[in-house]
């Protein structure tokens, strides 16, 4: 086969295909008519979709639309397939289809301590899992080089995976999106491609940004279904030859926009989470909307209604879905690409309609499904569903036989349609960011049943060809791409960042056969990088029109059949194991409620002793997240790394105060700097080498506990680290210095509070280099200080501080702060693991001794963030707009919960790396400050109950914001409110107000011994 592009006006169709579960939807589109979409649907056809192999579908459905519309097959620009066949084979855990994978990591000194594949379910490790190595190379923050790719050290690599027969190979380097000069990754891929000719390699930075460990989670999973995806797309070309079709092939992907078959084969997992996305571009298009011909509505919600399930999006003013924020899972595997945000709920045309014995009706949430012909009344079957009701209330429904369903009482119409009417009205709701009423294009071939009108919608649009909208929106794909950098903002200020970035995408979309006359920016976004002056992040999206006049057309050789390798080990795995016969080795799941925390007595101390698991882990880091009040870092990474250790055998010990002895010797130490910093490097061994730094100038050989510096963000796990039996062997208090996070060092509580409790200090960064700084005349300059040699240590480091005594932990830390994480970590499991989420929050305020002591201060949607960067810090604010909490439906008895602090209107809260402040902006104008430091302000994700750091507030998100009371040693005296209460951070205006009385937490060891 060969390629060639043709410069001419003659090829006005373009053919959408849409692969789903149940039917294989194709159309033609007539480009010339695109102002008229109803007349430019040339053909439509919905056919069976096969198995096992899609292609025959495919095949049949193009080849029925090429029949109906009769059209020269010459003229016949593209055609452009939506599939969720390479997810489903992720999804499924198919091992037929998925391939052995190799991962080679671009670090000298980091990322060890959490190796590849270790967030990977058991099973898909299983599968997947073929190689993992390191070799020196990668970047810092600022894009300068940690270390040089050494080629002798890659060659090595190379001959260990060829002996391995493995065929798929993923480059990870540290901040290799920001290599922009190096080219580490591409490098690399050279040698690879050189050595071993035959293997595939993906680069971590083709498939998406900063964020080390997802990154590289979703390179593997592109590698791995990569020669599945090579395979199945040689075989659509081969369909194509055989339709006698010469037009390009391309793919659609997440966003909706198109990709070239080269790069979708290339790059897979751009086509995961197409479906959603065309669905609601081809409802965009059948109504005209964001088209020079249309109305250009500036927002409108997709609702597209299955035979089991509604699927709810909202289009932008851009014309694309509204991103979904929080994190992505691929099958059980933490990803950092974009996808839809759609909302679920379980009723379609298929929905089975039940009357209980006390009179009540329920829709669904059970479905006939792709059945619905054989076992619905109205085509002679024995089920009652929504569409056999809606055919019962009459209108001009060309369904089945209406005379099967003449049964059905007036009294079951009308209870059916409100439940139906009522769940739209919800899910809708849930998606808007404002009150205002917004229209709604129906799609689907179950979008009969939803009501003719809906309170919050505006206009209900039924378009022509909406059961095929799917297709539509394949056909109907634009160019698009994207640009993600950061750039340096020293010598140009942000708006010129951000229009380099512009530029950028606007050639990129162009190159990639956009016409340029049609060419719009549809995403923007600025991102300052936190604690880290002059760099921001810049964030653009360009689409624009598929130009007819760049058409590709393939040319086929008659002998063309590329033959695959079906040798012994031609995906890595040995072909007399199917994935029937795989062991899954799944972890076990516990009962919640029934489980107890291992508490033992130690030998050598007689103390109590919390020894902590891997399930303990988890809920501790949760917690600690919750604690952190949008700072302090994701303990994620650090999560990862201490359950390694507890793998390989080592223990992590945790004491109460109390088992103390009086003269003990207790250590403090933590990571200070950019938590965009081991979001890459991931949680390495800074804080180890700062300990040791310390030590040797106190000329300390041991010591006897750790407490931590702050318990919320990753620094509430740093101690177990530094403890952990891998280390220094040692326990760690059930207590910190912070009860929460702040942003600056000298804001611990025993310097707050008592004088020359910092200083000596060490700092380290975590690839030799280390200093002690042992004077200054004032806590605050100290973190100054140590500013311009942290930045030069890579703009992260590990800290620890001068020794302290058990006296003084006993006096002013705040206890059991551990024992308070692994509560609120142990509520969110809870909640996810019994469907409780809608109520996460009002579970942690009872956990944390309810409503005097924490409380709901506000439910609703982010509908503005505000963010700068300010001697290092992330200054912002976020605007969060009111949402009921009564609108979750009765039928699944869902309780509406407390009700909020502040209910109606808006709530603002400012932040300076953790939140600050929460002011009640009333719907009369009028305005109340309800919460603020130092209480505990957290915003907690609505959809799976964790909590949100500042970074990951995002337009669109439903959220809970928690307050909770404060340790008397912050705020029943003066030094505690002036070193953390508003008045630290310049908002000397506002007057403090205590949330609430505040509860010690209970010591797990106490309970549970």
């Amino acid at each position: 086969m060969t390629v060639k592009s043709t410069y001419t006006e003659t090829f006005p169709y373009r053919i959408g295909v849409d692969v789903g579960g149940t039917n294989t939807d194709a159309v033609i589109v007539d480009t010339t008519l695109s102002g008229d979409p109803a007349n430019s649907i040339v053909a439509a056809n919905k056919s069976p979709t096969t198995s096992p192999s899609v292609t025959d579908g495919i095949k049949a459905a193009v080849q029925s639309v090429l029949v109906k519309s009769n059209i020269d097959r010459r003229h016949i620009a593209s055609l452009a397939i939506g599939t969720t066949h390479f997810i489903n084979a992720i999804i499924e855990r198919d091992e037929r289809h998925l391939s052995k994978v190799a991962v080679i990591r671009l670090s000298k000194s980091f990322t060890r301590e959490v190796p590849p594949f270790s967030d990977f379910p058991p099973q898909l490790r299983h599968i997947m899992c073929g190689y993992c190595t390191q070799v020196d190379g990668g970047l810092q923050i600022d894009g300068s080089i940690e270390a040089s790719v050494i080629e002798s050290q890659v060659v090595e690599e190379c001959a260990q995976i060829r002996q391995r027969g493995i065929k798929a190979v993923v480059v990870s380097g540290v901040f290799s999106p920001l290599d922009h000069h190096f080219h580490q990754e591409e490098t690399v891929r050279n040698i690879i491609n050189r050595e071993l000719p035959n293997v595939s390699v993906t680069c971590s930075s083709e498939i998406s940004n900063l964020g080390f460990l997802e990154r590289e989670n979703a390179s593997i999973l592109n590698a791995s279904i990569h020669r599945f995806a090579q395979k199945t797309i040689r075989e659509f070309r081969m369909a194509m030859k055989s339709l006698k079709l010469q037009c390009g092939l391309y793919l659609t992907q997440n966003d909706g926009t198109l990709l070239r078959a080269e790069t979708a084969a290339r790059l897979p997992i751009r086509t995961f989470s197409s479906g959603p996305t065309n669905s609601m571009r081809g409802a965009a298009y059948l109504c005209r909307l964001y088209t020079s011909a249309g109305n250009n509505s500036p927002t409108a919600i997709v609702c597209d209604v299955g035979g089991t399930t509604t699927d709810v999006g909202v289009l932008l003013p851009s014309g694309y879905p509204r991103q979904a924020v929080g994190d992505v899972s691929i099958a059980g595997v933490r990803v950092n690409y974009g996808m839809p945000q759609v909302e679920s709920i379980g009723i379609g045309g298929g929905s089975i309609i039940r009357e209980t014995k006390d009179g009540r009706l329920t829709v669904g949430r059970d479905s006939v499904g792709y059945a619905i012909k054989t076992r619905s009344l109205v085509f002679g079957g024995t089920t009652t569903t929504a569409t056999d009701v809606m055919v019962a209330a009459g209108g001009k429904l060309d369904i089945g036989n209406p005379k099967l369903v003449a049964g059905i009482s007036q009294d079951t119409i009308a209870k059916t349609q409100a439940i139906i009417k009522k769940e739209c009205e919800r899910i809708c709701d849930l998606m808007k960011t404002s009150p205002d009423p917004l229209p709604m294009i129906l799609v689907g071939g179950g979008s009969i049943i939803c009501p003719a009108q809906l309170d919050g919608i505006s206009e209900i649009i039924w378009p022509p060809f909406h059961d095929v909208a799917n297709a539509v929106g394949a056909a109907t794909a634009r160019i698009s791409a994207t640009v993600d950098l950061v750039q340096n903002a020293s010598n140009q200020t942000a708006a010129q960042a951000m229009q380099n970035a512009t530029d950028i995408a606007i050639k990129r979309v162009i190159d990639a056969g956009a016409r340029p006359d049609t060419v719009m920016i549809t995403e923007k976004e600025s991102l300052p990088l936190q604690y880290i002056d002059h760099q921001v992040r810049t964030l653009v999206k360009a689409v624009g029109d598929f130009s007819p006049s760049r058409v590709i057309m393939e040319h086929w050789k008659e002998e063309e059949q590329e033959q695959e390798e079906d040798g012994p080990l031609a995906n890595g795995h040995p072909p007399i194991k199917t994935a029937q016969q795989v062991e899954q080795h799944l972890e076990e799941s516990i009962d919640i409620d029934r489980y107890r925390p291992k508490i033992v007595i130690d030998p050598k101390t007689g103390a109590k002793t919390w020894m902590v698991s891997t399930i303990d882990l988890e809920w501790l880091a949760e917690g600690c997240y919750v604690l952190g009040c949008g700072g302090g870092g994701s303990p994620y990474p650090e999560m990862l790394k201490l359950r390694q250790h507890l793998q390989q055998g080592h223990e992590l010990r945790i004491i109460d105060m109390e088992s103390l002895e009086t003269d003990a010797r207790i250590y403090w130490a933590g990571n200070m700097g950019s938590p965009a910093v081991p979001a890459e490097r991931l949680s390495a061994s800074e804080s180890i080498l700062a300990m040791e730094t310390m030590m040797e100038y106190n000329n300390h050989e041991s010591f006897d506990a750790m407490i931590g510096i702050e318990i919320g963000g990753s620094n509430g796990l740093q101690p177990l680290t530094i403890g952990s039996s891998l280390h220094f062997d040692r326990p760690v208090v059930d207590a910190d210095w912070m009860g929460r996070a702040y942003p600056n060092l000298w804001q611990v509580i025993v310097a707050v509070q008592e004088k020359n409790q910092i200083l000596p200090c060490a700092i380290a960064s975590g690839d030799g280099r280390a200093l002690v700084m042992t004077k200054s005349p004032d806590d605050k300059l100290i973190d100054q200080t140590l500013r311009a040699p942290a930045i030069e240590m890579g703009y992260y480091v590990g800290f620890c501080a001068k020794p302290t005594t058990t006296g003084l932990v006993r006096r002013w830390a705040i206890k059991n702060t551990l024992s308070q994480a692994w509560r609120i970590g142990r509520c969110i499991a809870r909640a996810n693991r019994a469907n409780t989420i809608s109520t996460v929050t009002e579970q942690i305020v009872e956990e944390m001794g309810g409503g005097e002591s924490a409380k709901i201060l506000f439910r609703g949607k982010i509908v503005e963030v505000e963010r700068r960067l300010f001697k290092g810090h992330s200054h912002g604010e976020v605007v969060i707009r009111h949402v009921s909490a009564e609108a979750d439906h009765e039928q699944n008895n869902i309780a509406a919960g407390l009700p909020a602090m502040a209910m109606g209107g808006e709530l603002r809260i400012p932040f300076m790396n953790e939140n600050l402040f929460a002011r009640h902006r009333r719907d009369d104008g009028s305005e109340a400050v309800i919460a603020a430091v130092p209480d505990l302000i957290t915003v907690i994700n609505s959809a799976n109950g964790k909590a949100l750091g500042i970074g990951e507030y995002r337009y669109g998100m439903l959220v809970n914001v928690l307050g909770v009371a404060c340790s008397p040693v912050w705020n029943n005296n003066k030094s505690g409110l002036r070193a953390g209460g508003l008045a630290a951070f310049g908002y000397d205006d506002i007057e403090y107000r205590p949330l609430g009385t505040y509860k010690e937490p209970r010591s797990v060891i106490e309970e549970f011994s």
